[in-house]
């Protein structure tokens, strides 16, 4: 299981099979969170200085590179990998291109593992719809206990549940593992390990391109939309 994976169980609900958190949104830090991965595993680094790539192309600062080309064993991954090595970029401007299609990638995928079940059918008898309840949530009541034990101070997390909460932070799915009463600190917590004293300055640089990635992605969409609907 991936980091991106582990947030596309926590956004999706078990039971009607629709995601709690709107589509850009989740599309874009699904994005992320295979570039956070990336970094994670030292596939690849966000340099700071001017360097050279792994073909000895010339790369400017604040470009992802990889580091290590080793194929990861995840076709989303190693997407995201190949990605990368054909042409160094800033974060913020490989979220965009690795969201297209990533979602409905990683659904098909955990609906073939017998994770989530595909159910399609028809809005008012005519627009076909396609949601996604769980079929086994073994894994993801697993997830969400752990990620309720860190935001709540209970347990110190590991590397990946740090990073999934740091990709999750700002958002309706950190709330939505606790109790109502608890929610302002799991949001402290969430928040703080966006920070991310945790991670590598890899990973560092990694998260906070990818938090405004989105931001930015999400503010032009909401312009976007209203341009078009006031023309």
């Amino acid at each position: 299981m991936i980091i991106a994976e582990d947030l596309l169980l926590l956004a999706y609900d078990d039971r009607t099979g629709r995601p709690s958190l709107e589509r850009t949104q989740l599309d874009y830090r699904l994005a992320g969170a295979l570039l956070v991965e990336l970094a994670l595993t030292g596939r690849v680094d966000v340099t700071s200085s001017a360097a050279t790539d792994l073909d000895g192309r010339p790369v400017g600062a604040g470009r992802v590179v990889v580091r290590d080309p080793s194929p990861t064993g995840h076709p989303a991954l190693d997407h995201a990998l190949a990605s990368v090595r054909a042409r160094a970029r800033a974060p913020k401007s490989l979220v965009a291109p690795l969201a297209k299609g990533l979602r409905d990638h990683l659904l098909a995928g955990l609906a073939a593992r017998g994770i989530l079940r595909r159910e399609d059918g028809t809005v008012l008898w005519i627009f076909p719809t396609t949601s996604w309840p769980a079929a086994d949530a073994t894994h993801e009541t697993w997830l969400r206990a752990t990620c309720h034990e860190v935001l709540l101070g209970v347990r110190d997390p590991d590397a990946r549940t740090a990073a999934l909460l740091a990709i999750a932070s700002g958002t309706p799915l950190v709330r939505g593992i606790v109790a109502p009463e608890h929610r302002r600190q799991a949001e402290a917590r969430a928040k703080d390990l966006a920070a991310g004293s945790w991670a590598s300055a890899a990973v560092k640089k990694a998260v906070d391109e990818m938090q405004a990635a989105v931001m930015t992605a999400v503010m032009v969409a909401v312009t976007t939309s209203a341009t078009a609907t006031s023309g």
